[in-house]
């Protein structure tokens, strides 16, 4: 059976520390770090000291930027030079980013000259960007070599690269021509050139949204994406793990923002009440001003409500299917817009797609509302239910769906527009279309 966090939290609690250094002497690094990840700091730090040193290095490659970073700030520097000689530069520069200016500065300080230039490079590009994540250590090859000098070159300085599978192949001023993978290589005619084996590559501007190349690089499951610079230079690559990591980052900040809060960045028994309420207090605020509307909506048709109070019995049923339409076609377009399937200038198409797609939905929903509330009620409610319906459903899925187009045009995060706005929205404007309705059916 397989050590859990919780186990070792109650090895470390019961003093059984040699115990808990048997436990995790057993485990894989990724195993290991993913139960350090669990743990509280003095829990952690414990736990990690436990570790053989050759075993901590590894350890410690594999935890979240947040656990090492904790880690540092509470073992000090000197304990982890080592481990933290050992991340790659754009691990690196993650961890780098957590830590307090001071402590990054020490460690920046204390590696190789080698070392400290590759995570420069990584640090010279924005946050999120696909140079933060890029590994600037690779082994590349020239288009006039033949295919043994090729091998000898990835034999010799294969060992320093994150990746040898995929290849760059660059001209003799280091712009990308193509990539070749190391099978074709090693099975190939040594006398060849390489040139025969080059194929055309699929490579991201070092500029270029981090979340977008990653998704391009997972959905085409490369090993590894060349990035390249302004002038086609080859600069980096970035591998399907990294890439892998920034898409799951991504949806788990897209779920979070979808649930109106904020992503916590430790595990939720380790963070505190306060940074807990933090998370979530902000977008309760704008949520509960926003609903203001829906209130405000109510008060103008009150005297509708009194002269025929069945209405009110179909509020709920309005507004939930309005704010779930409108949630997906949102979350439709998010995912596009993520894909690079659409664009901001797309809004014209995105709209009379989602506008036709509100039809279809609202007519079989209308249909069915409207059967309820004629055998309910009577017919003249049934109409305005079914009416309704089809009205709510094409309102809130165009507006759904144009909204992360617009939310992306003025450079806001297009999961913020997702749930929590767009079904305070589809409230407001659902009742102002229901009472609309109303009157000009029933003569109220």
């Amino acid at each position: 059976m397989s050590v859990t966090t919780r186990d070792i939290e109650d090895l470390v609690d019961a003093g059984r520390l040699t115990d808990a250094a048997h436990e995790l002497a057993q485990m894989a690094p990724q195993e290991a770090a993913s139960v350090l990840d669990g743990l509280d700091t003095r829990r952690g730090t414990i736990a990690f000291r436990l570790l053989p040193k050759d075993d901590a290095v590894a350890v410690f490659d594999d935890m979240s930027s947040n656990t090492q970073a904790r880690l540092i700030e509470t073992l000090g520097t000197s304990e982890v030079a080592e481990a933290f000689d050992n991340l790659d530069p754009d691990d690196r520069a993650e961890l780098l980013d957590e830590l307090p200016a001071t402590v990054a500065k020490r460690l920046v300080r204390n590696l190789s000259d080698a070392e400290r230039e590759s995570t420069a490079v990584v640090l010279g590009y924005g946050r999120n960007s696909v140079g933060r994540r890029m590994s600037p250590e690779f082994v590349h090859v020239y288009g006039d070599d033949s295919v043994e000098v090729a091998l000898t070159r990835v034999i010799a300085r294969g060992h320093d690269a994150e990746t040898i599978y995929t290849i760059p192949v660059v001209d003799h001023e280091r712009c990308l021509l193509g990539v070749v993978s190391l099978r074709d290589l090693l099975l190939s005619d040594p006398a060849a050139p390489v040139e025969d084996h080059r194929r055309t590559p699929v490579y991201s501007l070092a500029t270029a949204a981090a979340e977008v190349a990653a998704r391009r690089c997972v959905d085409l499951s490369l090993p590894a994406m060349p990035v390249v610079d302004s002038e086609d230079r080859l600069v980096g690559m970035l591998t399907l793990d990294d890439a892998a990591d920034v898409v799951a980052a991504a949806r788990d900040e897209d779920a979070a923002r979808a649930g109106a809060h904020e992503m916590l960045k430790t595990p939720y028994l380790q963070s505190s009440v306060f940074t807990i309420t933090r998370a979530r207090v902000v977008w309760l605020f704008v949520l509960a001003v926003s609903a203001i509307l829906t209130v405000n909506v109510l008060e103008v048709f009150e005297g509708t409500l009194e002269q025929k109070v069945a209405l009110a019995l179909f509020i709920p049923l309005l507004t939930g299917i309005g704010g779930n339409t409108g949630s997906q076609a949102a979350t439709t377009v998010t995912r596009a817009l993520a894909m690079d399937e659409v664009r901001a200038r797309d809004v014209a198409r995105v709209a009379a797609k989602e506008a036709r797609v509100g039809v279809t939905m609202g007519a079989a929903l209308g249909l069915v509302g409207f059967a309820v509330a004629s055998i309910a009620y009577d017919t003249e409610i049934g109409v305005v239910i079914g009416t309704t319906i089809v009205s709510i459903c094409v309102v809130a899925a165009t507006v759904g769906g144009i909204m992360p187009l617009v939310a992306k045009t003025i450079r806001v995060d297009p999961a913020v527009f997702s749930t929590p706005f767009i079904s305070t929205f589809c409230d407001a404007t659902g009742l102002l279309i229901y009472f609309t309705i109303a009157k000009t059916v029933l003569g109220i």
